[in-house]
């Protein structure tokens, strides 16, 4: 991939291990907090895939990091970081390239909303140049504390699960059942959107899908929601527009 840049922002793929550590450093910094100190947020699949970091072009500071694994066919959805939480064998079916997108993080100090928009023009493009049909994750809630995002939590039960073909079932330890738990209850739109990770707010924009509970990973801090994106049934508006940013 090309550098691509928009405003004074810039992506571009890692093409060192300097670069890694420094994408590293800034996971490390979201994930675990500034009370942490400094350090690495790294594991095996950092090997696996492959880097994309934005960077300020006037300052040279990393702003925003992700890294994407590709995998091709279900079998290789068996052995992705999000099937260590997930019992993922009803994607065993599943035909073609997929990429699982991961340890996406934007520096705690900067709201600037190109920064997101570039982040996935970048995505955009390595999505195209694979051909992948199926673009997946964990998307993190900051924190374990369920009772903070029930509004966005009612939300997804209400009109973002996966299909029954795709549904992820529960494989870790400590869930919180959300489908099941607020079975009843109708969601606020407006209050469930103030509480809804930037990250997945945007997967929801594609038409994206979630699993029906979700994981408490007290190690990160977080809860997460297995999701994916199927890319043939994204919108036609908002593929146009991920595609203007993604030509520069």
């Amino acid at each position: 991939m090309q550098p691509l840049r928009k405003g004074h922002y810039q992506a571009r793929l890692a093409d060192s291990g300097a670069d890694l550590q420094r994408a590293q450093a800034l996971r490390h910094l979201c994930f675990r907090g500034a009370a942490a100190g400094p350090g690495l947020d790294c594991d095996g699949f950092d090997d696996l895939c492959r880097h994309v970091l934005v960077e300020d072009t006037q300052t040279g500071a990393l702003v925003c990091c992700y890294r994407l694994m590709p995998l091709q066919g279900g079998d290789a959805i068996l052995s992705s970081y999000s099937a260590q939480f997930y019992e993922l064998s009803q994607l065993a079916g599943f035909r073609g390239q997929a990429l699982e997108l991961g340890r996406f993080c934007i520096h705690p100090e900067r709201r600037d909303p190109d920064i997101l928009r570039l982040a996935w023009g970048a995505m955009t493009r390595i999505v195209d140049d694979l051909r992948a049909e199926l673009l997946f994750g964990c998307a993190s809630f900051h924190g374990t504390d369920s009772a903070e995002y029930v509004e966005a939590f009612t939300m997804l039960k209400d009109r973002h699960l996966a299909p029954p073909r795709w549904l992820p079932r529960v494989k870790a330890p400590r869930v919180f059942r959300f489908a099941q738990a607020l079975a009843a209850r109708k969601p606020d739109a407006k209050r469930a959107m103030l509480t809804m990770p930037p990250l997945l707010r945007t997967y929801l924009m594609m038409g994206g899908w979630v699993s029906d509970h979700a994981v408490v990973d007290a190690e990160m801090n977080t809860l997460h929601v297995f999701t994916g994106v199927e890319i043939g049934a994204i919108p036609a508006a908002r593929a146009r527009a991920l595609r203007l940013v993604a030509a520069g």
